[in-house]
């Protein structure tokens, strides 16, 4: 049995949630149904492997909304449902209980999901991912009686969940194919910084180590052998290798698919009556010289969600957010700014053996991102120059006792400079 049209949102996630709230800021009268696969109404995940798992913050505070939000905005909110079909031309999705619902547009924010480590033992008790609030629940229900854990994958989840296994007692050790942690986004001399820190709290890392086999007992883990026959010995292994789109069911409907579903610089598909934001949008970047992406950020799946609840409330503008992202891990909190890949020229502002300071990319000789360690001004002032488009050469960032902050008042606008604060992390 279908149900009456408007805009259905399949995802609840932060991109999700986004869409829907911006479309009732914006006056959307019309029917908004959120349908989301976890159990959960709309949460925060960063939270999830830092003061979740500690304890500090409980399921409840991770809440995006209380569930009174969703009662006076008429936010129809279906949980630990599945959309198993789009039906394109009669503008219907199905879901796996065969409710069918129609829709005027619909707007896939459908993630992405943990990459799967395909080597023997993955699936033994005590092999954890960390993305989900089910995730972090059944880990930290674990962790009160774990001593040794291996973490393979030195991404942002896997350091953030060193650190905190350290200060509960427990031995951690990472590994990483990589010659460096967080090898995709930072630059080696930022990484080292990083290094330093988890070494100084007692976290082990094997670089450039390929994990061969999860070695269990009685159906339990109880270590991971590297390629080379080096054992580690674990009583819990924490996966995080990435992630992957979950493009499934956009495929099955023919919507055009590369490394997620391919939209444009409005976020629109190959199907003018379907969006798509968040983890699993691959769109076009200005940041990252128009070429196409996705961004796996807070950031991206909050202002991707303004700029579709836009375009339906029939204000239009194309997809222009900064990129930034940020890591808080022991003492340091790191920001990032723009899409410093494929950068060729970087900039060290202070020094790296100090926990305070900075990297500026470049990529032939244009400015493209900033990453910063207890560095709150250079990191906003980086985002600054890059939201505004302002020339910043190597020299002048390389020249400490260049102003940075009195260049970019002179080159930002004081329209941007606000709308910057107001957004910053």
């Amino acid at each position: 049995m279908s149900t009456p049209a408007g805009v259905v949102i399949v995802g609840a996630g932060m991109a999700g949630f986004s869409v829907a709230s911006n479309l009732r800021d914006r006056g959307y009268a019309g029917r908004l149904v959120l349908i989301g696969d976890e159990s959960w109404n709309p949460y925060n995940r960063p939270p999830l492997s830092k003061a979740f798992l500690t304890g500090s913050v409980q399921e409840a505070e991770l809440a995006l909304r209380p569930a009174s939000y969703y009662q006076d905005k008429h936010v129809e909110v279906l949980t630990g449902r599945k959309v198993t079909a789009i039906d394109r031309p009669h503008h219907r999705v199905a879901l796996d209980d065969d409710t069918v619902f129609e829709y005027e547009h619909l707007v896939l924010a459908v993630g992405a999901r943990n990459r799967p480590l395909p080597v023997p033992g993955a699936d033994l008790e005590g092999v954890f991912f960390l993305r989900t609030l089910d995730d972090a629940a059944a880990l930290r229900g674990r962790l009160g009686s774990v001593k040794r854990a291996v973490v393979i994958g030195a991404g942002f989840i896997g350091l953030e969940f060193a650190l905190v296994a350290r200060k509960l007692g427990i031995a951690v050790t990472v590994i990483d194919i990589a010659n460096r942690p967080m090898a995709r986004v930072l630059s080696p001399a930022m990484a080292a910084v990083f290094v330093r820190e988890h070494a100084q709290q007692g976290v082990h890392f094997l670089f450039e180590t390929q994990v061969m086999h999860i070695v269990g007992e009685d159906g339990r883990v109880s270590g991971v052998e590297a390629v080379g026959g080096e054992l580690i010995a674990a009583d819990l292994v924490v996966i995080g290798i990435g992630v992957q789109p979950n493009v499934e069911v956009a495929a099955a409907s023919d919507l055009e698919i590369a490394d997620g579903i391919v939209v444009d610089e409005h976020l629109v598909t190959s199907d003018s009556d379907i969006s798509a934001v968040g983890d699993c949008a691959w769109h076009p970047n200005r940041y990252a010289g128009g070429r196409r992406l996705r961004l796996e950020s807070v950031q991206n799946a909050n202002d991707q969600g303004r700029c579709v609840a836009a375009r339906l409330m029939g204000a239009p503008e194309p997809y222009l957010s900064v990129p930034w992202f940020w890591s808080d891990q022991g003492s340091l909190k790191l920001q990032i700014a723009g899409i410093a890949t494929g950068c060729d020229e970087t900039v060290l502002r202070g020094a790296s053996s100090s926990p305070s300071c900075s990297v500026f990319c470049f990529r032939e000789g244009r400015f493209v991102g900033v990453e910063a360690v207890n560095r709150p001004a250079d990191y906003m002032t980086g985002r600054r120059l890059l939201e505004s488009q302002a020339p910043l050469t190597p020299q002048q960032a390389a020249d400490e006792a260049f102003d940075l902050k009195a260049y970019t008042a002179r080159h930002v606008s004081p329209r941007l400079n606000q709308r910057s604060e107001s957004r910053t992390a």
